[in-house]
This record gives structure tokens, C-alpha cells and sequence, in this order.
């Protein structure tokens, strides 16, 4: 009678296991590698630079807000006196938002391989 088992092992993780060290594991004890060139760096990650730029941009909105606070409590000043306050108010609002939420997403996903890399090792540099 044959048997029902037709697990199949993993043939080359068996065959050739992976034995090279992790870059950390090789680091003098008390190094804090705060470089550019280290694996987990958080600067080598374009999600990081594009989201910092998002975040920026989002001043634009806050800038908004301002202005339109500024008009409502000083008057519209020697400009045109035609133009909703309210709905540049919102867009400001939606503009700081929507830019400072997608900002602060892509730099949490650009610095995940240092929240691993401080998980593994337990540094806090």
C-alpha cells in the first residue's frame, strides 16, 4: 500500500542552506551605523523623499487656510471682493489633508526597513 503523504520537501533550502551573515551581525560592538550607505537606511528610499515633498506641500494648504483667515478677520483689503471664502477655506483644508496624509504614509513605508532592522537588533541609534 502506498502512502498518502505527498509532502515535498524544500530541496534547495535543505541541499544549500543560506549561512551568510546579516550585515548587523558583523558590526563592532557599540558601532551605530547612522550612514547613508547602511541597508536600512531610511534616505536610500525614494517613497521617503517623495513623501517629505508631499508633506511640503501640503503647507500650500495651510498657506490657504491662512490667507482665507486672514480675509475674513481683516477684510478683503484693495482686492476684488467677489470670491467664496468658504470654499477656499475647504480646499485648503482638503489640499493640507489629503498631501499631509499621503505624506506621512509614504515616509511610515519608507522607514520600514529600519523599524526591522531596530526590531532585530533591539538599537535604538
Amino acid at each position: 500500500m502506498a502512502s498518502s503523504n505527498y509532502a515535498v520537501a524544500d530541496q534547495a533550502s535543505e541541499s544549500f542552506p543560506d549561512y551568510a551573515p546579516k550585515l548587523h551581525d558583523s558590526y563592532i560592538e557599540g558601532y551605530e551605523p547612522n550612514s547613508l550607505g547602511a541597508p536600512h537606511s531610511s534616505l536610500e528610499r525614494s517613497s521617503t523623499w517623495i513623501g517629505m515633498g508631499l508633506l511640503l506641500t501640503s503647507l500650500a494648504g495651510i498657506g490657504i487656510m491662512i490667507w482665507i483667515a486672514a480675509t475674513v478677520m481683516f477684510g478683503q483689503g484693495v482686492g476684488p471682493s467677489g470670491y467664496d471664502t468658504t470654499l477656499y477655506f475647504i480646499i485648503g483644508v482638503v489640499i493640507a489633508v489629503v498631501l499631509g496624509a499621503a505624506g506621512f504614509g509614504l515616509i511610515y513605508h519608507g522607514r520600514r526597513y529600519y523599524r526591522e532592522y531596530r526590531a532585530l537588533t533591539g538599537r535604538h541609534n
